[in-house]
């Protein structure tokens, strides 16, 4: 079984896992509540598909990473559930945060029904991830269960941590790229990183295995953030579902940002003027690639490429699904969308 197989399988259990857990608040007097939920996980209102719905790269990297370690990844499931419901949580309110309209290719919570019922929205849904993780004791002992929402707290610890300094950073012109790499280490890679300890240990792995797991996970995410960067100044917006010109009209500090600004440059002198404007973004973008700044983030991201898959082949993920879970990787770390 290849990935394109794996997924054909899995794919469908995760979304009838999701629309289970989801369901908790499908009663009448919370009906149009449970209907908010399921249009920003891409089930209801226009738009709605699996362009909507997103990859569900995370459950299955759970999913993927229980089955290399162990066999049977079914019972591994509500975990899958709950790190989707958890990262769809952190993009409801950081669509809020961010200000941002539109999220793949469609009107974000808040810009249809108001930030307050947004930021509500991702509460319900970071309440029912944590329902979702206990549900794990219908499977596994009862300290498996508390040891992978453990494991879930803290990554989610570490997202705020992330966020805040992301938010912290846009007020700030003297950063540097260890401040970057603290910054994405709980933004991107703790969820990941969470993803791939918490299926290696639901598949019975030793401590040393999961840690392989848990390490491979969180450079994945090191190196996915630093594409994301990339895409997020160069990308194609009809590929991405996001302006390619939001983080640099946002003030983002990301890799290509940071390394120009370190170069003291055109491009430093004009962020340090201020907010940039919507029409200045391609000539921005130019003044950064004339700088270097796309070259070394290309080189950063091959590198933390390399680091990954150097993790991954440690971890020694076995059978089919371990085939998958390399494929999976290759696949992200060379996206173009």
């Amino acid at each position: 079984m290849n990935l394109k197989q794996h997924i054909e399988v899995m794919l469908p259990e995760i979304e009838k896992e999701l629309q289970g857990q989801v369901a908790r608040l499908r009663a009448d007097n919370t009906r149009p509540f449970h209907d908010m939920l399921t249009y920003h996980m891409g089930w209801t209102g226009e738009g709605a598909g699996r362009e909507a719905t997103g990859k569900r790269i995370r459950p299955l990297v759970v999913l993927l990473a229980a089955a290399s370690v162990g066999d049977d990844w079914l019972p591994a499931l509500p975990a899958a559930a709950a790190v989707e419901l958890i990262h769809n949580f952190s993009l409801v309110h950081d669509d809020v945060q961010d200000n941002s309209e539109k999220r793949r290719g469609r009107p974000t919570v808040w810009a249809k029904w108001g930030v307050p019922m947004a930021i509500n929205v991702g509460d319900a849904m970071f309440v029912i991830a944590y329902q979702s993780v206990m549900d794990l004791t219908r499977s596994y002992p009862a300290e498996t269960a508390v040891r992978a929402a453990s494991i879930l707290h803290e990554a989610c610890l570490d997202l705020t941590r992330g966020q805040y300094l992301d938010m912290h950073y846009e007020e700030r012109h003297d950063l540097n790229l260890d401040d970057y790499w603290q910054m994405v280490g709980g933004k991107t890679s703790a969820l990941l990183s969470a993803c791939t300890h918490i299926g290696a240990l639901l598949g019975n792995a030793t401590e040393a295995r999961q840690e392989s797991y848990r390490q491979f996970g969180y450079r994945l995410g090191l190196a996915f953030q630093v594409q994301d960067d990339i895409l997020g100044i160069w990308g194609d917006e009809a590929l991405t579902g996001k302006s390619a010109a939001s983080d640099l009209v946002e003030g983002k500090n990301s890799l290509p940002v940071l390394y120009a600004l370190g170069k003291q440059g055109k491009f430093a002198e004009r962020w340090k003027q201020g907010p940039i404007a919507a029409d200045e973004v391609k000539a921005v973008a130019a003044l950064l690639e004339e700088e270097g700044a796309r070259a070394f983030a290309e080189e950063i991201s091959e590198k933390e490429t390399r680091t990954a898959l150097e993790l991954l082949q440690k971890a020694a993920p076995q059978g089919a699904a371990g085939e998958s879970m390399l494929e999976l990787a290759n696949m992200l770390l060379k996206r173009n969308q």
